[in-house]
């Protein structure tokens, strides 16, 4: 039975990595092998399970936080943020990447999704970037690695979906989290700050004369309601999270609604617009939630047929330490990262260990934390990153794949330094 399972748990990821469908996989083949395995009986107790997870309240926190970052997609805040930002740092030498990493930033703090910050900032930052004569490989590396901050910078999809699986508090994810994604950014830029030093010709300043026709203009005003906007908001989620006033889906509603008022704000607000954020959270809330009940089912027969205590009978079999069971399963995901996205990950490897990590004593936030880091990473690895292929998608026909691949690698080697640096300095997700 034992053996049984784990030969499901390797069937199913082989059927993902042909292309079948993540949901009908994980459901299907789960109650054919529960079905001849453990008798029809079973799955008397799989209707609860379905239950218990469609009634989890912090689950309803997906659907606002999506909502939320589609519409801020729509309003036109980006745009605005960029070009102000571009202008405040444009007599740097690398000014204009620095400002588009900051936008990410900002834009992933707000809206928590890597696909619309990577393709946001891909249709608005790379085409301004390349005309300000930008190396290519930099102008991708930049808008790549500062779109997937996402994953990491709260409050992020990500981190909604492993709390609720690792069975930990979201808003403490959230704040485990903020340091290490607010410390990477700061890393990002210092490598561009290093790289246009170096080799001034790759980031050029923008010219002063195009700065001080900018600053003319109502320059205060503009660089109010550019940074005014979105920081009301961040604060407004995250800041009713970390006081203590709201829980995380509650903040996600108040992000809902406050993207919804900058989005009239700014002028941007329409019937079409309300109609096109509602059917795509639909769509990607009903793609969560499949996989979901998929996982669900898989989870209930794999632990029937006793795969979880034979994984963790095994592990102490192999007297293995914590630190080498980590290491192994962080390199499982990283590599799993280039094939499947991020919410098959979540649902189908993270339930199977955690129990092993509980059985370790190791502290599940920042077990949290690395997964998200490492899921960020796998993003970004050449050849199969996905937000590599997200911005292949929306880049300038003189942006070849190789300039994505070579532009992304120093990124890369930052990021996993910086994934090291919170495996092995585990304070730095417990500053807050």
């Amino acid at each position: 039975m034992e053996v049984l399972a784990l030969i499901l748990f390797l069937c199913i990821f082989l059927f993902i990595l042909f292309g079948y469908p993540v949901a009908f996989t994980l459901g299907g083949i789960s109650a054919i092998v529960g079905y001849y395995a453990l008798g029809p009986s079973f799955f008397n107790f799989l209707p609860s399970r379905i239950m218990g997870v469609m009634s989890n309240y912090v689950l309803m926190a997906v659907p606002l936080f999506v909502y939320m970052g589609i519409m801020l997609e729509k309003s036109g805040l980006a745009e605005s943020l960029l070009e102000t930002m571009a202008m405040l740092f444009g007599k740097v030498k690398g000014g204009l990447a620095i400002s588009v990493m900051i936008v990410g930033a900002l834009l992933a703090a707000s809206t928590g999704i890597v696909g619309a910050t990577v393709i946001t900032m891909g249709l608005i930052s790379l085409p301004t970037m390349l005309k300000r004569n930008y190396k290519p490989e930099l102008a991708a590396g930049t808008v790549a690695s500062a779109g997937t901050l996402g994953q990491i910078i709260p409050p992020s999809v990500v981190l909604v979906l492993l709390g609720s699986v690792l069975n930990v508090s979201v808003g403490e994810l959230f704040k485990a989290a903020l340091l290490p994604g607010v410390l990477l950014v700061g890393v990002y830029i210092i490598y561009i700050l290093i790289a246009a030093k170096l080799n001034p010709t790759i980031a050029p300043a923008i010219p002063k004369e195009e700065i001080d026709a900018f600053k003319a203009d109502n320059f205060i005003r503009k660089m109010i309601i550019a940074f005014l906007l979105p920081l009301t908001l961040i604060v407004a989620v995250l800041g009713s999270i970390f006081a203590g006033i709201a829980s995380p889906t509650e903040a996600a509603a108040v992000g809902a609604v406050g993207a919804t008022v900058l989005t009239i704000a700014q002028g941007k607000f329409s019937l079409k617009i309300l109609k096109d954020v509602m059917r795509g959270t639909t769509y990607l809330t009903t793609m969560v939630f499949l996989i979901l009940l998929g996982a669900t089912t898989f989870a209930l027969v794999f632990r029937g047929l006793g795969g979880d205590t034979y994984l963790v009978e095994l592990i102490e079999a192999a007297q293995m330490s914590p630190t080498v069971f980590l290491l192994i399963v962080m390199l499982v995901v990283f590599i799993a990262g280039f094939f499947i996205d991020f919410i098959e990950i979540i649902f189908i490897i993270v339930p199977v260990v955690a129990p092993i990590f509980v059985n370790y004593g190791m502290d599940l936030v920042w077990i949290g934390v690395l997964l998200a880091l490492n899921l960020q990473s796998s993003f970004l690895s050449p050849p199969f990153g996905f937000s590599l292929f997200y911005l292949k998608g929306v880049a300038p026909p003189q942006i070849t794949t190789a300039h994505i691949y070579r532009g992304i690698v120093p990124f890369l080697i930052i990021q996993l330094f910086f994934l090291a640096l919170v495996l092995f300095v585990p304070k730095l997700v417990f500053m807050f």
